[in-house]
């Protein structure tokens, strides 16, 4: 199995030439940076030297069967940054270097004419010039681009010529050409390599659907199987969902099994919270004998395959009170001085349905249990794992499983679902979780949408990569509860054209918003606790879902490149503080969206495009295609836009042309 090379960067600011600031990168190269296959990766670095002459910059990669190069191009920015974009073909261990060398004729180009049309040491500057083509012509020997450098030197170094006909030929486009694409290379030195771990396209872009399969086609106070809820499959891939999402499958833990709304005190068909996992009917490695058997799951997996989407499974680290696991290994859990087992606490909430586990007192055993579990599972078909709660565990324990497990199976995703502090939510990505949940179900507003979205795109985008989940069991934002059905299709656009990869939780689209209390986020009736069967039918006839706006941008997802990439974003400004403008591109699709915030009045204001956003001038005008209405019009860098709740909460446009 290849390996990532270790970064063997050179002493920075010591060498001929100082090369700082590279991207991407995870830890200073220490870790591997993240991208996917074909993802554009901007790769930038500063660079510079003593003094004004003039630079080579290049970017050199090499992947398991592949290698490239791409010159780097200084931008405008008087800060000497240089930038390429490359985009890598397969998936496995990658690395960068760049390479930096002193380029003559660069420098030449730059001084002579200036020096000549003064009439300052002419022909000793034309004597240099040939000089430079000619020992270009020598390595280029006998071929055609070796002859236009013998030709132009000629004419350079004759005297009787004209001055203005020695410097076009030094200045021709051939030369130049063959200068550039064949550059003297001189004191070249590089620095890296740097690490990159190039995945599958699925660790960054995907569209989730999570629901219960107990509460899909259950009879009245009986679960559903996962053989009723493979039914659902064909609805969720009709939307255009990617990947489905099950929370926990295993048997339930009896003793302190919660009731409905959390209650403390469960009645005999009251079905518990899955995460409250295991029974003497078995662990983590068993299916919940009401949902089924193994063999139902890997029919489950089999038929959502077959529609073109994956199963994510969720991984909890935790156990009920009569798990297997608390009489065969009370090691693994922490024991209180009275010689009770601790349950979960998040005070003053309590959770005496579930133990934590703790991996200080048998370190090695706990984690090839753990480990042994995720194999149990990949072999039955399951190469997305959403983790619950990783935060609350090492992080040496994640970082050697996702380590041994991609080492083998390298399409195994991992998300890790840690709603916490950022230091731990960035470790989590810096150690190799592919995918984190993150802040922007509490990110409402427009300028918190706007700097939240700017650091995942901006420099964490070198290693962390964002699932924008609209709502979860556990969170039922006050947006959703108080703003109407135009607050889901806010929020809906705002996840699925801002991040690659966005997820909604079952009952979104039939607009569920009612909280167990005010001030709480809690579903009331909570499906955590109880089953929730759905009469999806009659939502339809009734026109009661947002199925087809979610099926919409779903279609225009997966028909647009560039809102499939994360590092492309930028916001643009507006005269109102409601609305959020930004754009994306991927090579030539460029997608601009405007969208309000505000799920209550109509929101009216002037978007200032930045038109190099497009690779457009100032002055100039473009077709905006408009691809949830159909309409089209002529934008240009000042536009105006009225959004109101509902009927248009925003414009998702494809910029097709530049207007006459």
């Amino acid at each position: 199995m290849p390996t990532h090379p270790e970064c063997t960067v050179p002493a920075v600011l010591t060498g001929r030439f100082a090369v700082t600031n590279v991207h991407p990168s995870n830890l200073d190269g220490r870790r591997p940076a993240a991208a996917v296959v074909d993802e554009c990766i901007p790769v930038r670095a500063t660079v510079f030297r003593e003094g004004h002459d003039a630079l080579g910059v290049e970017v050199r990669w090499t992947g398991p069967t592949s290698t490239g190069r791409a010159r780097m191009t200084a931008l405008s920015d008087g800060l000497d940054t240089w930038q390429a974009p490359i985009r890598f073909s397969e998936p496995g261990p990658h690395s960068f270097a760049i390479h930096v060398w002193a380029d003559p004729w660069l420098t030449w180009l730059h001084r002579a004419p200036i020096k000549i049309q003064a009439n300052v040491d002419v022909d000793m500057e034309f004597a240099e010039g040939a000089t430079i083509l000619e020992r270009a012509a020598a390595e280029l020997r006998r071929s055609k681009a070796g002859a236009t450098l013998r030709t132009a030197a000629k004419t350079i170094r004759s005297p009787a010529l004209p001055i203005a006909v020695r410097l076009a030929a030094a200045t021709d486009s051939a030369v130049y050409g063959v200068m550039t694409d064949h550059p003297l290379r001189d004191l070249e030195d590089s620095c890296g390599p740097w690490p990159v771990a190039v995945q599958r396209r699925r660790a960054l872009v995907g569209s989730w659907y999570e629901f219960f399969p107990r509460s899909e086609g259950a009879p009245e106070h009986a679960s559903g199987t996962l053989n009723l809820a493979a039914r659902r499959l064909p609805d969720i891939a009709a939307m255009g969902f990617d990947v489905v999402y099950l929370p926990p499958v295993h048997p339930i833990g009896r003793v302190h099994r919660k009731g409905p709304n959390n209650a403390t005190t469960a009645g005999p068909e009251d079905p518990g919270s899955p995460w409250a996992i295991g029974t003497a009917e078995g662990g983590h490695d068993a299916i919940h004998p009401d949902l089924g058997t193994l063999d139902d799951f890997t029919a489950f997996v089999t038929t959502a395959r077959s529609l073109g989407m994956e199963v994510a499974l969720d991984f909890a680290l935790q156990t009920a009170p009569d798990h297997p696991w608390v009489t065969e290994h009370p090691e693994w859990f922490t024991t209180r001085a009275d010689g009770t087992i601790a349950f979960a606490e998040n005070p003053p909430k309590k959770y005496q349905d579930i133990y934590p586990l703790n991996f200080d007192n048998d370190p090695q055993g706990l984690y090839l249990e753990v480990e042994r579990l995720i194999r149990f599972w990949v072999d039955h078909g399951v190469q997305i794992f959403r983790v619950d709660n990783p935060h609350t565990k090492p992080l040496w324990v994640w970082d050697r499983l996702i380590a041994s497990i991609n080492a083998d199976h390298p399409d195994v995703i991992f998300l890790a679902e840690a709603f916490t502090r950022p230091a731990m939510m960035h470790a989590l990505a810096h150690i190799g979780f592919q995918q984190s949940y993150t802040y922007f179900t509490w990110r409402n507003d427009a300028a918190g949408l706007r700097a939240y979205c700017e650091e995942l795109a901006g420099p964490a985008a070198d290693y962390m990569r964002p699932n924008f989940f609209v709502n979860t069991p556990d969170i039922l934002s006050e947006y959703l509860q108080t703003g109407g059905p135009a607050a889901f299709a806010i929020r809906a656009t705002l996840a699925a054209c801002l991040s690659p990869t966005y997820g909604v939780y079952s009952g979104f689209e039939l607009y569920e918003h009612v909280a167990v209390r005010p001030g709480s986020e809690e579903y009331l009736d909570s499906e955590k606790y109880q089953l929730r069967p759905r009469d999806w039918d009659l939502a339809r006839k009734q026109h009661r879902t947002m199925a087809p706006y979610l099926t919409t941008l779903n279609a225009i997802r997966r028909a647009h490149p560039a809102l499939q990439d994360l590092r492309s974003l930028r916001f643009h400004p507006t005269s109102n503080p409601n609305l959020l403008a930004f754009t994306k591109r991927d090579g030539d699709d460029d997608i601009a969206v405007v969208c309000t915030v505000d799920p209550h009045q109509q929101q009216a204001g002037l978007i200032w495009w930045d038109m190099a956003a497009f690779d457009l001038d100032p002055d100039d005008r473009f077709v905006a295609h408009d691809l949830l209405t159909e309409q089209t019009w002529t934008w240009s860098r000042e536009t105006y836009v009225e959004l109101r709740p509902w009927q248009d909460v925003a414009h998702i446009v494809h910029i097709r042309s530049v207007a006459g």
